[in-house]
């Protein structure tokens, strides 16, 4: 696949190391030019380009910048996107460590729908329940006991199955969350968050969460 990722932070330089040793080709970006990321592409294989670039003509994207940097992409980025190609929401809400607050997240809009109103293109919630070192170092192939899962919540099915084989094509089990409205279940302070946890972990912590965001995770 042709990949698309803006944002080389921590998740998004494990995927761009992950998806090139798989063979896929990873154009990746971020805010401060290609120039930047010169390390990463030497490293890696991947391309450094600009966000517009990242999104044209890629078979999916992966958005993997900080929540307040959201509205700060250009507003018209997506709009050639077509609806077919997968956006991935790697992204947490973290209002009180780095983000400040977001009044609509604050008042019960799950982040990732929030996010993808922002962009104007539906997203695929996934990645965000994960250490990027465990990301990147973690994987291990199907069947083996104890692989760790990860939930993939989003609307459309065909995008979603898209980034379930994907997650797995990584070295993880990919659970379908259900539609981005239950992605609340895999936010910060819920029981699968940073937990590691294997298939049928990932299911119980989901049916276990709760909607009320913990003080920690919410603004002060």
């Amino acid at each position: 696949m042709k990949i698309g990722i803006i944002g080389a932070g921590h998740i998004g330089g494990a995927l761009t190391r992950r998806l090139t040793a798989l063979g896929h080709t990873v154009l990746v970006a971020n805010s401060r030019g290609p120039e930047t990321l010169r390390d990463l592409a030497a490293e890696t294989g991947a391309t450094a380009v600009t966000p517009r670039q990242a999104v044209t003509g890629v078979d999916a994207i992966v958005v993997t910048i900080p929540e307040k940097n959201i509205p700060d992409l250009p507003h018209d980025l997506f709009t050639n996107v077509p609806r077919a190609v997968p956006v991935i929401d790697t992204r947490n809400y973290y209002p009180q460590q780095r983000d400040g607050r977001i009044a609509a997240i604050e008042a019960g809009l799950p982040e990732s729908r929030w996010v993808e109103k922002a962009i104007g293109h539906p997203v695929i919630k996934t990645f965000n329940t994960i250490y990027a070192l465990h990301l990147l170092q973690n994987g291990r192939s199907q069947g083996v006991p104890g692989r760790i899962a990860l939930p993939v919540a989003g609307d459309d099915p065909a995008a979603k199955a898209i980034v379930l084989d994907l997650v797995n094509d990584l070295g993880f089990d990919a659970v379908d969350a259900g539609g981005l409205d239950e992605s609340w279940r895999q936010q910060p302070g819920t029981p699968i968050y940073a937990a590691d946890l294997d298939a049928a972990g990932v299911r119980q912590a989901l049916s276990e969460a709760q909607p009320e965001r913990t003080a920690q995770w919410k603004a002060r």
